[in-house]
């Protein structure tokens, strides 16, 4: 492994998802985040990888590799550091001023997270000249499981954005409810992944495309949350 190896995985890695991140971005237009922090908690989403890594090497010598525990821990490790990631950064700070940024954060962190996932996938079809396998795995990973970090982590931010104007009590369960829908979501899509056939996989791909496109309707509707005096 050289240089232009770690470079070529970094670009089929990191250029799709800040191609998601512009997409995604566009979608707060009215009042935009910080750039600076955005950048941030895009470095977050991927710093927080290094900690997400051996975790899962301790989960999977105790629950054994391939077992459903592992990928239900795995899943909740990931949602949790990268709820964090974006928790440290933006929405324990001031910079949260509306519900809209919530969604917005958390799929940054998701994003930067993914970028790196996704890097570490493409190297060893870099690494063996595989050229083909390069181009299903940067596009499956685009399609598929870049999606699934987005829609994952936008759950928790939504139902941080509706509890947007409640008490701390109310706020605290959305965290716990929104972590808890992003591991069942994340656990059943690696679950079907794994056992679905080529077919199989469409199929699952088509749910995570149904679940973006209910995203973007909950992104309008999330818009038009105002505080209860207003």
């Amino acid at each position: 492994m050289n240089v232009t190896h770690v470079a070529l995985a970094l670009l089929a890695g990191v250029l799709p998802a800040l191609l998601w991140l512009w997409f995604w971005l566009r979608e707060d237009n009215l009042h935009p985040e910080p750039r600076s922090r955005v950048a941030k908690t895009f470095l977050a989403g991927i710093l927080s990888v290094a900690v997400v890594l051996p975790i899962q090497i301790l989960i999977s010598d105790y629950t054994g590799r391939g077992s459903s525990e592992q990928y239900l821990f795995w899943a909740f490790t990931e949602e949790f550091m990268k709820f964090g990631a974006a928790f440290i950064v933006a929405l324990s700070t001031d910079i949260m001023d509306e519900p809209i940024d919530a969604i917005i954060y958390m799929i940054t962190a998701a994003l930067g997270f993914a970028a790196i996932e996704n890097t570490l996938f493409v190297l060893k079809p870099i690494l063996e000249g595989n050229t083909l396998s390069i181009i299903v795995t940067t596009n499956l990973r685009f399609i598929g499981a870049s999606l699934l970090h987005i829609v994952s982590s936008a759950s928790v931010g939504l139902c941080i954005a509706l509890a947007f104007y409640e008490g701390k009590n109310i706020k605290h369960i959305a965290v716990f409810t929104g972590l808890i829908l992003a591991t069942a979501l994340h656990t059943a899509f690696n679950l079907f992944i794994i056992r679905a056939s080529a077919f199989g996989t469409l199929k699952i791909f088509g749910m995570v495309w149904l679940a973006v496109v209910i995203l973007m309707l909950l992104f309008e509707k999330v818009k038009t949350i105002k505080p209860h005096y207003v």
